[in-house]
């Protein structure tokens, strides 16, 4: 029993970088803009993280870097997509290759090099609860600050005055500026608060997750955020699962790097792969025609309902950019 304690405790602190990550991503994907940078974003904040409290001596400042780094990034691409009305997703890519040259670098003084680290805190009292407490209480603040952005960022969302705005500019932008609504401040405020998670979360790797500063610290973090923001239909709860089942895999495939009896039969690398072909399959599940073909087989109500369990619904202004008149 101890055994899958420590396992279900080592998921959720793999997965808060992810879980900070995509919730992010998610926040901005519901205001209508694709931040197609994250990647590129999660690696310099990465760097930018460690390399600020490897100078300073403060955590603090470093997460804060790494924060106003993510949110600049996520701030070009608001800025080109409303007021350039430029392509979202090309900008986005562009930023991802200059955001991967310039941590390497700018980074480069710092490889391998030791710097501090978030501290263990474990909440009393609720990190002595039976079983639950040491799987979610038992961890540092990064940890706590990911289980907090789901319930925050499902509680802003659906259960707000604001959220329901939030909604609107990215469902039908036009719908909310007949009501009043600037959709594109909000959608530059959005943008950038979901930058800066994306930021948080580049900086809880390289001072959390793997401590210090390589040039594989984050390879590809940022696409299986995209894809689980996908995976998750846009909705904070599902894009939760999608991050705890990567840090299942993630944890899996060390686990087994112990066992040389199940590592001669299953090579540790499938399950460290796995990610990557959970993130291609789920664009095939959004963008696959054979998928849709199958569905028309089905009865309609049958196969709404399917297709809003495995693909989600995104929003229809993602992705367009809105002109105020």
């Amino acid at each position: 029993m101890e055994n899958w304690i420590q396992t279900f405790s080592s998921i959720v602190a793999l997965s808060a970088p992810v879980v900070i990550a995509a919730i992010g991503e998610t926040i901005s994907e519901k205001g209508g803009v694709i931040n197609l940078s994250l990647d590129g974003s999660i690696a310099l904040s990465a760097m930018t993280g460690f390399a600020v409290a490897f100078t300073t001596g403060s955590v603090v400042l470093g997460f804060l870097a790494a924060m106003v780094v993510g949110a600049l990034i996520a701030l070009i691409i608001a800025f080109a997509s409303i007021a350039l009305h430029q392509e979202q997703v090309a900008v986005g890519f562009v930023l991802t290759i200059l955001g991967l040259d310039l941590a390497n670098f700018l980074g480069a003084p710092f490889v391998g090099k030791p710097g501090p680290s978030v501290p263990h805190a474990a909440i009393p009292y609720l990190s002595q609860i039976p079983v639950l407490g040491p799987i979610l209480f038992d961890h540092n603040l990064v940890v706590y600050l990911s289980l907090l952005s789901i319930l925050a960022a499902w509680w802003w969302i659906y259960r707000t005055q604001p959220g329901l705005k939030l909604q609107g500019i990215g469902e039908r932008p036009e719908s909310a500026f007949a009501r009043g609504v600037n959709v594109n401040r909000l959608r530059y405020i959005y943008t950038v608060i979901g930058g800066a998670l994306v930021g948080l979360a580049g900086a809880s790797y390289s001072l959390s997750v793997k401590l210090g500063w390589g040039h594989d610290r984050t390879a590809g973090i940022g696409w299986i955020a995209l894809a689980i923001v996908i995976f998750g239909g846009w909705n904070p709860w599902r894009v939760a699962a999608g991050s705890y089942f990567y840090g299942l895999f993630k944890a899996l495939g060390s686990i087994l790097q112990r066992e040389p009896a199940i590592n001669s039969v299953v090579p540790t690398q499938i399950f460290s792969s796995a990610p990557f072909a959970l993130m291609i399959f789920a664009l095939l599940l959004i963008s696959s025609e054979g998928v849709d073909r199958l569905l028309a087989l089905l009865p309609p109500h049958l196969a709404r309902r399917i297709d809003r369990t495995i693909r989600g619904r995104s929003p229809g202004g993602l992705g367009k950019p809105f002109v105020q008149e």
